[in-house]
């Protein structure tokens, strides 16, 4: 057997600098996301829903008949995702379907339309709670900036 290659592993250098991480779009994207996406659960945890489901289901109540394709858009999800998100919530009696032609629209229940109250105010203390910690400037120029952002990176 040829020695010649060494094949051991070269020792980590520990004193590199991790300065990346604080600069990386990525990581501080989803360090941010796993934050809010916490924060919003724990003040969505009275609806008995995820913010999700309750934000879709706040469009609905809305716009009663909005179609499956136009809700998708608003939420910035797929179709597949949006199937199943409504799957879920047909299954538990809080909004329905109805085909026209190739149109699936979708309409509230009235237990949806009664849980209303209810998500609106988790929607409430969700952005109360943020917007104690960043405060409100802060949280409506980082909200406009990551839309902006958004929809740059999307095109």
């Amino acid at each position: 057997m040829d020695d010649s290659f060494d094949h051991s592993v070269a020792p980590v250098d520990r004193s590199i600098d991790d300065d990346f991480l604080r600069t990386c779009l990525f990581f501080n994207a989803n360090r941010l996301s796993r934050i809010v996406t916490k924060l919003a659960e724990e003040e969505f945890a009275v609806t008995g829903l995820s913010p999700m489901y309750g934000y879709l289901i706040r469009i609905v109540n809305g716009r009663p008949g909005i179609t499956q394709k136009l809700l998708a858009e608003m939420l910035y999800i797929t179709p597949s995702t949006l199937t199943r998100f409504i799957d879920k919530l047909e299954g538990k009696k809080l909004v329905t379907r109805k085909v026209q032609g190739k149109t699936v629209l979708v309409y509230p229940t009235e237990k949806g339309i009664a849980l209303e109250p209810t998500i609106r105010s988790a929607s409430i203390q969700f952005k109360a709670k943020y917007e104690q910690i960043l405060g409100k400037e802060v949280s409506r120029l980082l909200s406009i900036e990551i839309e902006r952002t958004s929809g740059l990176m999307e095109e």
